[in-house]
């Protein structure tokens, strides 16, 4: 899909096209997003939080003011947007993990959310999932009011998303079609990062373990259907779980990611042994420099880079992408998923293209490849701009498989 706005600025673009997405089930609305990227400098990170802050407070005020009145359908609506305008605000903002205005943003982010989910029938429940010496922040989604066992999707974002996004990405479409959902932060993403310190870790079966324990205590879910679903990194991380934690009905990675180790060589130009070596070593000012250019040139690098330090807890970028290596499903780890799983893949992934490929190549399980296309509008990174779409092929996958393990 060809740029609308922000030709030069992919990353801007993407941010964009991720907005407009999520009109599809309430986190956006086209003018909006139009009118708000009309006034942001292009490459600009305080424009881009000015504008989007400003956007969001004035829908957040809309929000509050039905509220007042009575009308609580138009206050959900508008508080789901204003959330999901928040989130974006701090995008960018993370190359300095003391800008008071990430707070600001995702606090506020959080809250509007919250809001609207009082306001849903049956209430989205925030729940505090145990997660060793603290919690994860989540999301509990009911299909009805019955207290019926019910087929539940546990799900979680990726490198840079919120539990509160996943709303948009996957958690209503599923509740749509009959399942429960639990949603959560993990550690590294929004809600554990921000608050806590928590950073991401490769062996995510650590963190899916207690969001399960967690999920199997509640009377709503059915413990013989329970499907994994992880967006955009979460497509690494979901397998990587499934390959160690073997209470999974389904997995779907959406999109797939066989080996983070690949994108961070590929984006330096190194051959995979090279790589190890000097990525690892104590000392290499040469590779540093070479680093410190590609972020220089590149929008994408410069927000990978900023964005990466902050959430895997490295030091310095060549830190960053040292520790990339260790995210993969290489070594038999993808020949230990059992369950069926789904893979999805677009052509125009900026920085996984191939991956999905490579991931259902590897998988010994019952598996598919789900493949979109910029014919269908569906190319880029998990299908953003596609998502009615996205999600209609993804589920009905689901239901196949759920209705097959009953």
């Amino acid at each position: 899909m060809e740029p609308l706005f922000f030709p030069h600025n992919p990353s801007f673009w993407f941010e964009t096209l991720r907005s407009f997405g999520h009109i599809a089930y309430g986190g956006a609305d086209f003018g909006e997003v139009v009118v708000t990227t009309q006034r942001i400098t292009a490459g600009d990170y305080d424009s881009w939080h000015d504008e989007w802050l400003a956007t969001a407070d004035r829908v957040a005020g809309e929000g509050r003011a039905a509220l007042a009145g009575g009308h609580r359908v138009s206050a959900r609506d508008a508080f789901l947007r204003a959330s999901n305008y928040y989130r974006s605000a701090e995008f960018f903002l993370h190359g300095d993990a003391t800008d008071p205005r990430i707070l600001h943003a995702y606090d506020a982010s959080v809250r509007c959310f919250r809001q609207a989910a009082a306001l849903f029938t049956p209430v989205i429940e925030p729940v505090e999932i145990p997660y060793e010496d603290t919690v994860l922040p989540g999301y509990l989604y009911r299909a009805d009011d019955s207290g019926a066992a019910r087929p539940t999707v546990v799900m979680f974002n990726g490198f840079d998303g919120t539990a509160e996004e996943m709303h948009f990405g996957g958690a209503a479409a599923a509740v749509e079609r009959g399942y429960n959902v639990l949603s959560f932060d993990g550690p590294g993403q929004p809600g554990t990062r921000h608050h806590h310190g928590l950073v991401f870790r490769p062996d995510w079966e650590n963190a899916v373990g207690p969001v399960l324990d967690y999920a199997l205590t509640r009377p709503e879910v059915d413990p013989a259907r329970v499907a994994l679903l992880g967006n955009s990194m979460g497509g690494l991380l979901a397998p990587r779980a499934a390959a160690f934690e073997h209470r999974l009905a389904a997995v779907i990675a959406l999109d797939g990611v066989y080996d983070l180790g690949d994108m961070a060589t590929g984006l330096l130009s190194l051959d995979r042994a090279e790589a190890e070596r000097r990525l690892r070593a104590d000392r290499d000012p040469e590779l540093d420099a070479a680093v410190e250019a590609a972020m220089a040139a590149s929008p994408k690098i410069r927000w990978l880079v900023d964005q990466g330090m902050y959430v895997m807890g490295a030091d310095t970028p060549r830190g960053l992408f040292a520790a990339f290596l260790d995210y993969h499903l290489r070594d038999g780890i993808a020949q230990k998923i059992t369950c069926p799983t789904l893979v999805c893949s677009a052509p125009d992934d900026v920085f996984f293209e191939g991956q999905p490929e490579l991931l259902h190549e590897h998988l010994t399980c019952p598996k598919t490849l789900l493949e979109f296309t910029a014919a269908l509008g569906a190319d880029a990174h998990c299908q953003a701009g596609a998502q009615r779409l996205a999600f209609a092929r993804v589920y009905d996958w689901l239901d196949d498989v759920m209705t097959e393990s009953a």
